[in-house]
């Protein structure tokens, strides 16, 4: 059941502008927070449902709403980075002698990087492709309502692997899917075949994180690097979409670079927390287009 937030509650050490928290929960990391009209968002991951509200000074806490959470403080410091110290990896990227990263950070200042569960971050960017957010959204949602567990009144969870495994190609395809059906059906037989590949996959150093992701049907190399990046922690994928490579063309000069060599650049120019930038830089041209 869904029950009211507990009287305690953990404490995020950052500040955060409305634009951050927005850019954060519904910038593309994630796609199951929707915010409210009291101005709080509320998501899920696994099994929990999760408020976040903001204070006016800028403090923001974090509350699970759901029973049967044995340890919240870590499912939630897991969940957001709270182990990291995301002040001291902000000074570390290369703004210094890169001005539009720096620019890109002085306007969201607060910006991190969530930790995702690592089985739902692959289902729900196999649902991204050529998709927009609010799409994705949709689709994320329709899969957990048709083929997950409902962990409280109104809230389904997404379903694992194994329960996809059971379900046609056919029946996928109305929730919206389309030809992404085709790789969920089958990325799910594969899993179900081997069920500690993931697990595997996800404690592997990312050069081979990422080949083995890529074997898994529609896992291209964005696809594996939002999986590494999202949902490993792998702080040095450096997923290249149409807003990172508008970036490359116009900010860089990288015009008529493949998809692989906007990679390897990034990796190479921001270094061991290209990802981490990678994201200063998607936000601000989002929000500047």
């Amino acid at each position: 059941m869904l029950i009211d937030p507990p009287n305690q509650k953990v404490l995020f050490e950052d500040s955060f502008t409305e634009a951050d928290l927005a850019e954060l929960l519904d910038g593309g990391q994630a796609f199951r927070w929707n915010r409210q009209k009291d101005g709080s968002w509320l998501g899920q991951w696994s099994r929990s449902i999760c408020r976040i509200e903001r204070s006016s000074d800028g403090k923001a806490a974090c509350s699970l709403l759901t029973e049967n959470i044995k340890d919240v403080r870590n499912t939630i410091r897991t969940y957001f980075g709270l182990d990291r110290n995301w002040r001291d990896l902000r000074d570390q990227l290369p703004w210094r002698s890169d001005n539009h990263l720096a620019q890109c950070i002085d306007t969201f200042p607060s910006l991190r990087i969530l930790r995702q569960p690592f089985g739902e971050t692959l289902l729900c960017f196999l649902c991204s492709a050529t998709k927009q957010i609010v799409q994705i959204k949709q689709m994320c949602e329709n899969l957990a309502r048709t083929f997950g567990t409902e962990i409280a009144p109104g809230f389904y969870a997404l379903p694992s692997w194994k329960q996809l495994a059971a379900v046609s190609e056919e029946d996928l395809r109305t929730c919206g899917l389309g030809f992404r059906a085709r790789y969920i059906h089958a990325t799910a037989r594969i899993i179900a075949k081997n069920p500690g590949c993931l697990d595997e996959i996800e404690n592997l150093p990312y050069p081979e994180a990422r080949r083995r992701l890529m074997e898994f049907p529609g896992v291209g190399e964005k696809v594996a690097d939002c999986v590494l990046l999202f949902g490993a922690g792998k702080l040095e994928a450096f997923p290249v979409d149409v807003w990172i490579l508008r970036v490359m063309k116009d900010r860089y000069h990288l015009d008529r670079w493949s998809n692989s060599q906007i990679a390897h650049f990034g990796r190479i120019h921001f270094g061991a927390l290209a990802g981490f930038a990678q994201q200063f830089l998607f936000s601000f041209e989002r929000r500047t287009a």
